[in-house]
């Protein structure tokens, strides 16, 4: 079997295809969640915090001159990204609470008894009945 065909069985299984497109929706789905906390849920948030913005928090190592940019520990940009980390993700738990709530339960399907094991039970059942 030659290397092409054998990436070509590889692509086509099911499993790589619908990996792909998981990630392909996981993207898009990642753009929406980001609009909604940038657009949404941020706005008021920062309202309420009086706008604080931490991106803008560092420590200056050397400070810039001539076109020798500014050298500096940006902590506040890291504080940023762990508040909207932390946001984004408590919004897909949300997400996710209400999309488990709208799913209809899957009922569990009694387990059928093979017939070998039906028929012991009978003769069982009727032997005590002598």
């Amino acid at each position: 079997m030659s290397l092409i065909s054998e990436f070509k069985e590889f692509a086509m299984k099911g499993n790589v295809i619908d990996m792909a497109v998981g990630v392909i929706i996981g993207v898009a789905f990642g753009k929406v969640v980001s609009s909604v906390v940038a657009d949404l849920v941020m706005p008021p948030l920062g309202l309420l915090i009086g706008g604080i913005d931490f991106s803008h928090l560092s420590i200056v190592l050397q400070a810039a001159h001539d076109k020798v940019p500014e050298v500096a520990i940006r902590y506040g940009l890291f504080i940023q990204t762990v508040l909207d980390f932390t946001i984004v993700a408590f919004a897909i738990f949300m997400a996710l609470k209400v999309i488990n709530k709208l799913k209809k339960p899957v009922a569990a399907a009694e387990p059928v008894t093979p017939a070998d094991i039906q028929l012991l039970t009978e003769i069982r059942d009727l032997l005590k009945q002598k």
